[in-house]
């Protein structure tokens, strides 16, 4: 038994969920978000929430249970509150700048690296090492966020590079002499 799938996603108001065609859509304050139905998980709307259950008690329905309900949470989150992502830039010349649709960074490599943003995602930089991604679809912000801390990752004995906010990074000791 699923513990995230019993409980069914509240909806907040000034948001509606309807289903039609196979297709959960979520409309709020932020925007609206779609979601393809799962054959293997049955879904209800129902006054304030929307509940989620495994269409049978086959293995593959039971584990898509949650994962399902889980991405019904996510889009009535975002719609309401929106998701966001913070990076740190650390390094001597490490920079990053926003500039409209584009993310310009500043590694140590011999060429800037431009970056373009997505279509619903919002890109910005509060001081040149702190990059501030924001959106209504998890997914893409976090895919963002990971596509721009890979042209950096942090290294782990002076820790420069691009890392999450809170992130911890394991240090290593240096040469000894």
């Amino acid at each position: 038994m699923s513990r995230i799938g019993k409980k069914p996603v509240v909806i907040p108001g000034g948001v509606t969920a309807a289903i039609d065609n196979g297709v959960l859509s979520v409309k709020g304050p932020k925007g609206t978000l779609t979601l393809g139905l799962s054959d293997l998980v049955t879904y209800s709307v129902e006054e304030g929430s929307i509940a989620v259950q495994p269409a049978n008690q086959t293995k593959a329905a039971r584990s898509h249970w949650g994962m399902q309900r889980t991405l019904v949470s996510n889009l009535v989150e975002g719609v309401t509150n929106g998701f966001s992502k913070v990076l740190e830039i650390k390094g001597v010349g490490y920079r990053a700048t926003a500039q409209g649709k584009n993310l310009k960074l500043q590694l140590g490599y011999s060429h800037d690296v431009d970056i373009a943003v997505p279509e619903g995602i919002e890109i910005k930089t509060p001081d040149n090492t702190t990059v501030e991604i924001s959106g209504i679809d998890k997914q893409k912000v976090g895919q963002l966020a990971a596509e721009i801390r890979r042209w950096r990752k942090p290294e782990p004995y002076k820790g420069k590079g691009i890392k999450y906010r809170g992130e911890f990074i394991f240090r290593k000791e240096g040469k000894k002499k």
